[in-house]
């Protein structure tokens, strides 16, 4: 029991003298710090003028939309990297239908195989060709059809 007295006595005087060392070779001197000079404050610019000679004369034009038509984009949505046809993976990782109109059991449970047969079906309808491959033209078969007009319940 002795030794364990002592040695955590020597344990705690260590300590100590290690505390008073580290503190001893702390200098209270301040840093020298470098000398920065602050940037100097920008100069204020006048706002432009106006040109008199365009007073009356119309606007430019705003800029105009994307070239691209409906069935381009909604092909673009699909066809993830971008090589012009749209594969079976691309179709069916990024196809979405309402829940109801996949679940043909009416059990209100969607398994996967409900939405997989569903989905493989309409890509096997739209691939005309059967080549494994949606060309933009197979793609257009494949858009959702349009109601004629929204009715306004105002």
């Amino acid at each position: 029991m002795g030794r364990i007295m002592a040695g955590a006595g020597a344990a705690l005087l260590l300590v100590a003298a290690g505390l008073f060392w580290w503190q001893g070779r702390a200098t209270s001197e301040p840093v020298p710090q470098a000398m920065v000079v602050p940037p100097p404050p920008p100069a204020i610019e006048d706002l432009p003028k106006g040109n008199p000679a365009a007073v009356g004369k119309p606007l430019p034009a705003p800029a105009e939309a994307s070239p691209q038509s409906r069935e381009q984009k909604r092909f673009a949505r699909y066809d993830r990297n971008r090589d012009g046809v749209i594969t079976r993976i691309e179709m069916m990782g990024s196809r979405v239908k309402a829940f109801k109109a996949l679940d043909k059991d009416k059990d209100n449970l969607l398994s996967f195989e409900e939405w997989a047969v569903a989905t493989s079906d309409r890509f096997g309808k739209a691939d005309a060709n059967a080549d494994g491959k949606l060309t933009p033209a197979e793609f257009a078969t494949t858009a959702p059809k349009r109601s004629a007009a929204a009715k306004c319940k105002c």
